[in-house]
C-alpha cells in the first residue's frame, strides 16, 4: 500500500507528555486529511459503528473469567502480560475477540481490556525506498502484543464496489474486506477504508512473511475493531506490515498472474520476503459484483 502523500506523525506514548514537541509534516501540507482513532459509519453502512448494542458483564468484585464472566465464553483471550493468547496457532482462520465493554461493571484494569486502550508503542510513518510511505516501531514490541488498528469508514458493499471501479493502477487502494466464516457457510462482512478519514493503520504496508496479524476484536458491537497483533517479537526500527489476503495466507493465481478480473494489471509487491508472491494480493469480488459470497 503506498500513500501518495500523507503527514508524519510519532504516536503511541508522547501524546500525552506535557512538552511534547510538535511533529514534522513529512508531506509539506500536500494532504490534510481528517484522523480518528476508532471507525466512522460511512455510505451503506448497515450499523453505526459507534452505537453500543452490547449488554455488559456484571463482573464487579470478581475478575472476569470464563465461566462467569459474559464476555468471555470460552477461554481468556489475553494473558497477564496483555498479550493474545492465539497468537502462535498456525490456522486458516483467526478467532475473533470479545472484549468487556462500556457498560461492565469490571474496573477499567481489566485484562480483557486491550485493544480500547488503544496506542500502548512509539509508532512512526516513514518512507520506503519503493512502496511509498510505511509504518515503523521506534520500540521493541513483544509477541502478541497489540499494536494498533486499522479504522476508516465502515462501507456498504456497493459503495466499496464504486469505490474501486473509480481506481486507476496509480492510486492506492485502502479498501480492506474482512470475511469472518461463522456456522452453515454464512459469512459476516466488514469493508472498511481509511482513505478519506482513518488513522496510523493506513500507512501499513503488505508483506508475505509479516509481522502483524489483524484480529477482529468486538467491544461495544458487532462491528469489528480490526486489531493487529505482533505475530512475533519486532525490533525497534523495524517496519510493521501484514498480510493483505488474510493470515499469512498470498498465493499466486493459477491463470493470468499479472492482470486483475477486471484487466487491470496487478500491482508488484516489493516486500522482499523470500517466500513474495511479486504481486499484491486482491479481491475478485470486489471487482465482479457475480463473486460476492453468501453474506450473513
Amino acid at each position: 500500500m503506498s500513500a501518495k502523500a500523507v503527514e508524519q506523525w510519532p504516536c503511541g506514548m508522547a501524546a500525552h507528555e506535557e512538552k511534547a514537541e510538535a511533529p514534522e509534516d513529512v508531506a509539506r501540507g500536500l494532504e490534510n486529511l481528517p484522523y480518528t482513532p476508532d471507525h466512522v459509519a460511512g455510505p451503506g453502512a448497515d450499523t453505526d459503528p459507534t452505537q453500543i448494542t452490547f449488554p455488559g458483564c456484571s463482573c464487579l468484585q470478581t475478575p472476569c473469567l470464563p465461566g462467569t464472566c459474559s464476555c468471555l465464553r470460552n477461554k481468556e483471550n489475553y494473558d497477564a502480560n496483555l498479550r493474545l493468547r492465539a497468537i502462535g496457532s498456525e490456522t486458516e482462520r483467526a478467532e475473533p475477540v470479545f472484549e468487556c465493554n462500556v457498560l461492565c461493571q469490571c474496573s477499567d484494569q481489566c485484562k480483557n481490556r486491550v485493544v480500547q486502550r488503544g496506542l500502548q508503542f512509539h509508532l512512526q510513518v516513514f518512507k520506503t525506498e519503493k512502496k511509498g510511505w510505511g509504518l515503523r516501531t521506534l520500540e521493541f514490541i513483544p509477541k502478541g502484543r497489540f499494536v494498533c488498528e486499522y479504522a476508516g469508514e465502515v462501507l456498504g458493499f456497493a459503495e466499496v464496489q464504486r469505490r474501486i471501479q473509480l481506481q486507476t493502477i496509480h492510486d492506492s487502494n485502502y479498501i480492506i474486506a474482512v470475511r469472518e466464516h461463522v456456522y452453515n457457510g454464512q459469512v459476516i462482512e466488514t469493508f472498511v477504508d481509511p482513505a478519506h478519514i482513518g488513522n496510523i493503520g493506513r500507512f501499513l504496508n503488505h508483506s508475505c512473511e509479516p509481522n502483524l496479524l489483524m484480529i477482529p476484536v468486538r467491544i461495544d458491537s458487532m462491528v469489528p475493531k480490526l486489531a493487529l497483533f505482533a505475530a512475533k517479537d519486532i525490533m525497534p526500527e523495524e517496519e510493521l506490515s501484514y498480510d493483505y489476503s488474510g493470515r499469512f495466507l498470498n498465493l499466486m493465481d493459477s491463470k493470468n498472474k499479472e492482470r486483475l478480473g477486471n484487466g487491470k494489471p496487478r500491482k508488484p509487491c516489493y516486500c522482499g520476503a523470500k517466500s513474495c508472491a511479486a504481486f499484491l494480493p486482491y479481491d475478485s469480488s470486489l471487482y465482479c459484483p457475480s463473486e460476492k459470497p453468501n453474506v450473513s
